[in-house]
């Protein structure tokens, strides 16, 4: 069955970075389109970045353009996210999951990230 497991996140200062990771489990990975998503205190759960397939195109949001990369290892079934120049704005709870996921699909404990002074 579709599994996730998120690593990654902590307690950053505004400015710094972290790499997030991800773990998939339980479907033919290389098949799908991935993203990473977060979730915020009080407010719904929204698209982060996404990559296709085989990695060659990526898109994300406009808050995550420029400070944000995602990526993915199709042999260890593993996607990344790279945050750098984080801002108390990007503190929340972020998942992976496949592209398009919707709230009645699995979803994984996601990993926390708290940006903050």
């Amino acid at each position: 069955q579709v599994h996730f497991v998120e690593s990654g996140g902590g307690l950053v200062q505004p400015g710094g970075s972290l790499r997030l990771s991800c773990a998939a489990s339980g479907f033919m990975f290389e098949n799908y389109a991935m993203a990473w998503y977060r979730k915020a205190p009080g407010k719904e759960r929204e698209l982060v970045a996404a990559i296709t397939t085989l990695g060659f195109y990526t898109n994300y949001a406009d808050f995550a353009k420029a400070r944000f990369t995602i990526s993915r290892d199709n042999a260890e079934n593993t996607v990344d996210l790279q945050m750098n120049s984080l801002e108390p704005e990007d503190t929340a709870v972020y998942y992976c999951n496949k592209q398009r996921a919707s709230e009645d699909a699995y979803w994984g404990q996601g990993t926390q990230v708290t940006v903050s002074s």
